[in-house]
């Protein structure tokens, strides 16, 4: 214990004596270290990375803007097709059986507060496409999360990308997003898409490592292949953090509905994008109260599902 203690001071130590160092360098005239360190042209290479997918990954762009038409497409259609009557009887229902009355008369007189605002269809059309990014966000997010979890070299691969897609300003995303896809729906699913994943992912992996040896040993004394023990006992016991990861990548879908409308996804976050734009105060409040009342809704409705 006392050699710990003494390495730990003679750290400390050196910590202070190359911070007083460098401050009595630039003190006294010394040159900053702007000027002794090369330049690092992000700038200019991340410019030229997106001019090069730009230009060479065009198949690939038009075979994803395929993809996600193809699952906005029909989710949008049932939506905004259907009267809210039918639409408002079946999330009823569904709570009712999720939570009994009290979440029934919850969502009930959510939805009925929507429909008198005068704010169906966009709504409907905000729901269309946070369920589409989320549904790629989990057809993606899960089995990455289950490959980190099995695996350190991914862990340690995947990580700082993940803290990349966290941490990058929202407004950062429409870049490329502009880029590659153009303006709309589309572009705007695909930068919720980037910004959504990441708690899924990470929840995924965290609930699978989180098992403890007694459950692992049990799976191999019984002769469990791999893929027996993942859908028998380690996807089980992890659903709650998985489920957990679904409501936060949900509500970070919702969160982007405002972002997104500024390269022209559609819905309640173009509300909120005209009201600040013509400086109407009401109509930015009012798409905002919808975006929340459609944010409670489906976060008690998951968190009924998980809970279940």
């Amino acid at each position: 214990m006392k050699r710990i203690h003494y390495k730990k001071s003679y750290a400390w130590y050196i910590i202070g004596a190359l911070i007083l160092a460098a401050a009595a360098y630039i003190r006294f005239g010394g040159t900053g270290l702007q000027e002794i360190l090369p330049y690092l042209p992000i700038e200019e290479w991340s410019g030229g990375l997106i001019n090069w997918l730009n230009t060479t990954c065009d198949p690939l762009f038009v075979g994803i803007v395929f993809i996600i038409k193809s699952l906005l497409s029909p989710i949008l259609t049932v939506l905004t097709s259907l009267p809210p009557l039918i639409i408002i009887l079946i999330l009823t229902s569904v709570s009712y059986l999720l939570d009994g009355w009290r979440l029934a008369l919850f969502v009930l007189s959510l939805l009925l507060i929507v429909v008198a605002m005068g704010l169906w269809p966009e709504t409907m059309i905000t729901l269309s496409l946070a369920l589409t990014a989320t549904l790629i966000s989990l057809i993606i997010g899960i089995p990455v999360g289950i490959v980190k979890a099995r695996s350190n070299l991914i862990k340690y691969i995947i990580d700082p990308i993940l803290d990349f897609m966290q941490t990058m300003p929202l407004f950062v995303y429409l870049i490329p997003a502009v880029l590659f896809f153009s303006i709309g729906n589309v572009p705007g699913i695909v930068a919720t898409f980037i910004f959504a994943t990441p708690p899924v992912i990470r929840l995924t992996s965290l609930g699978i490592e989180q098992l403890s040896k007694e459950h692992r040993e049990v799976g191999t004394s019984f002769g469990a292949s791999s893929l027996q023990f993942l859908w028998k006992v380690e996807l089980p016991l992890a659903m709650p953090s998985i489920m957990m990861g679904i409501n936060q990548t949900i509500m970070l879908s919702l969160s982007m509905v405002v972002v997104a409308s500024m390269i022209g996804a559609e819905g309640l976050g173009q509300e909120v994008l005209r009201g600040i734009m013509r400086l109407k105060v009401g109509q930015g409040i009012a798409g905002g109260v919808g975006i929340v009342i459609l944010a409670m809704i489906l976060d008690r409705m998951t968190k009924r599902v998980w809970k279940t």
